[in-house]
């Protein structure tokens, strides 16, 4: 089964999936992406995804060419050529070719690129005794909430954490978590689920918020406001939450144990909510 390769309206091989060097995501970083993950071959939460696109898009004032039809035709036509059971579906929209000025182009032509590739989930061995993390200053811009392929501040708290042999990077802005990395940062203390609150200091994940609503369903009282991170050391529980991750529970964070050094009942709980949801 191969990995698929998709560029503006055409499935080709993927060594001939090229686009020009004057693309403005190549440039400037001038564009927006998601990632989607399917169970059994079917997308999760696609709407959801879709949807976050279109908004990232807008706020950029980046022209979508798809409607959201398009993109689940495209999608599933993709899926179809891969023949993945489990695949990982990346798409990215660039604001496309045009000679190198920082302002817009008086005329833009969008890419389109999308991939389909397989996906290895993480073991259940790793579920079942949880990861370490490090908490990294959060040097990122002042837009998080827009899913744009301006990374370089999550790929160095990341190669960090990688360096420091640890699982993922909490990023911490004037004592306060926001986020993971590659993930949405959950603590829980006494029973509650605490979380940063959506806006501009986070990338709402489509797991976060398919999380929050099965804590409520389980009356897990919920609190959505920044944690200090001497909370976060001190919580009962801390998880990790993500489209490629799921639910997935935090033991350490710079090198303090947090609660009883294992996940703990609220993050099995919901982890297992997942697995039904999904299975």
């Amino acid at each position: 089964m191969p990995d698929i390769a998709f560029i503006n309206g055409r499935f080709l091989p993927w060594e001939e999936a090229t686009i020009s060097i004057d693309d403005r995501g190549f440039q400037f970083g001038d564009a927006v992406y998601e990632v989607i993950r399917t169970y059994r071959g079917s997308p999760f939460e696609l709407a959801a995804h879709l949807a976050r696109l279109d908004r990232s898009a807008r706020e950029l004032s980046l022209r979508q060419p798809y409607t959201s039809d398009q993109w689940t035709g495209w999608i599933q036509q993709g899926l179809s050529l891969a023949g993945y059971r489990d695949a990982k579906i990346y798409i990215q929209l660039t604001r496309g070719a045009a000679p190198r000025e920082h302002g817009f182009p008086p005329e833009s032509h969008p890419t389109i690129v999308m991939t389909v590739r397989e996906f290895h989930p993480l073991g259940p061995e790793l579920r079942r005794t949880g990861v370490s993390a490090c908490t990294r200053e959060d040097l990122r811009w002042g837009r998080c909430d827009i899913k744009s392929v301006n990374l370089l501040a999550n790929v160095l708290a990341r190669e960090e954490a990688k360096k420091a042999g640890v699982f993922e990077a909490i990023l911490v802005r004037d004592g306060f978590v926001m986020e993971g990395a590659v993930s949405n940062v959950m603590a829980v203390q006494s029973g509650v689920v605490m979380t940063a609150p959506e806006g501009p200091r986070i990338l709402s994940g489509v797991t976060r918020t398919v999380v929050l609503e099965l804590a409520k369903k389980n009356d897990i009282e919920v609190q959505e406001r920044f944690i200090p991170v001497d909370l976060l050391y001190r919580a009962d529980e801390v998880f990790l939450t993500g489209t490629t991750l799921e639910v997935l529970g935090v033991i350490q964070i710079d090198g303090k144990i947090i609660g009883p050094g294992q996940p703990g009942p609220i993050t099995r709980t919901l982890a297992a909510r997942w697995a039904l949801l999904t299975g």
